[in-house]
């Protein structure tokens, strides 16, 4: 019997060897991934096929994105609920909007010019955008080299933005990741905070969610928030038990399902960097992650580690 993982009504197991990639396709790792109404896996990489996309079993479909992105920072992605798709590249400072065919519709930044570092204007380094259902709204994470989340109309014109650096309500570290509940409430992930922040559509704080180690990664999911959270930070990455895994809350903020080995690793029910997290209709978990970046390149000799997974809900 396969082992299961998880708690509850959130068990599930590791598929081994998921993503089918053709003869000379590599990921070299995978910041990002987001499933669709059809239930198709689209994966952000840093590889030489920017997005690719796969059916739910696994079998590369297709990819897109060549020549658009930096070659080595894509970072967040994101589908929304007309399967169209925001994506972050923090090493050229802009947002891009693709269709669900993969068409590209709009970018937003100024690629290649970020704003001054810790100015507060977008952007400088941004890690990933969300759309509001309600109104179509942008809200951008701008979050390494500015501690801010910036509103756009879905025209592309600018509204307002929120945050600073520092520890207190409404203040951010590292914003990484936005989702929108049905009531229109804001989450975003505030990574060396270790702490998930929510907030109403116009800024406005009020909760917060703590002791998440490094939450990276986030998606809602019916009645329930999937967390990836990262490995330990410098001087601390490789200790046991610090990150590498996957946790799932309910919208109260209470924690309902952990799971992910103490010890980083590419075995089943084992993680090293979760970087990107998405669920698909049947409440099966995909988790990408930034392997090579935490790991694989400080190798000798560097090499690609495992950075796309699936856990099948059983």
């Amino acid at each position: 019997m396969p082992e299961v993982y998880g708690e509850g009504d959130f068990r599930y197991e590791f598929v081994e060897d998921w993503a089918k990639l053709p003869d000379g396709v590599n990921f070299q790792e995978c910041p990002g991934v987001a499933v669709d109404s059809n239930d198709n896996v689209f994966v952000l990489t840093r590889g030489r096929q920017p997005i690719m996309v796969f059916d739910r079993d696994g079998n590369y479909m297709r990819s897109f994105g060549e020549g658009l992105f930096s070659d080595n920072r894509t970072h967040g992605l994101y589908i929304g609920h007309d399967d169209s798709l925001l994506a972050a590249d923090d090493g050229i400072h802009t947002i891009q909007k693709f269709s669900a065919n993969g068409e590209k519709v709009w970018e937003l930044g100024e690629r290649n010019n970020p704003a001054p570092r810790w100015s507060g204007e977008p952007f400088n380094r941004p890690t990933s955008a969300a759309t509001n259902p309600a109104n179509g709204d942008i809200y951008v994470s701008d979050g390494y080299g500015n501690s801010r989340v910036h509103v756009y109309t879905s025209q592309l014109e600018y509204r307002f933005s929120w945050g600073e650096p520092g520890i207190d309500a409404g203040q951010f570290i590292r914003p990484h990741n936005i989702a929108f509940d049905s009531n229109e409430r804001v989450y975003v992930v505030d990574r060396e905070c270790h702490r998930i922040q929510i907030f109403d559509p116009e800024g406005n704080f009020i909760t917060m969610w703590s002791n998440i180690h490094r939450p990276d990664s986030m998606v809602l999911w019916g009645e329930h928030i999937y967390v990836g959270e990262l490995n330990g930070m410098g001087g601390v990455d490789d200790a046991p038990g610090l990150g590498h895994r996957v946790s799932i809350y309910d919208l109260d903020g209470n924690r309902v399902c952990m799971f992910g080995d103490k010890a980083e690793g590419e075995g089943g029910g084992q993680f090293i960097a979760p970087h990107g997290i998405a669920v698909d209709s049947h409440g099966d978990i995909y988790v990408a992650e930034v392997s090579y970046t935490i790991r694989g390149q400080h190798m000798n000799p560097p090499r690609e580690l495992r950075s796309l997974s699936k856990y099948r809900r059983v």
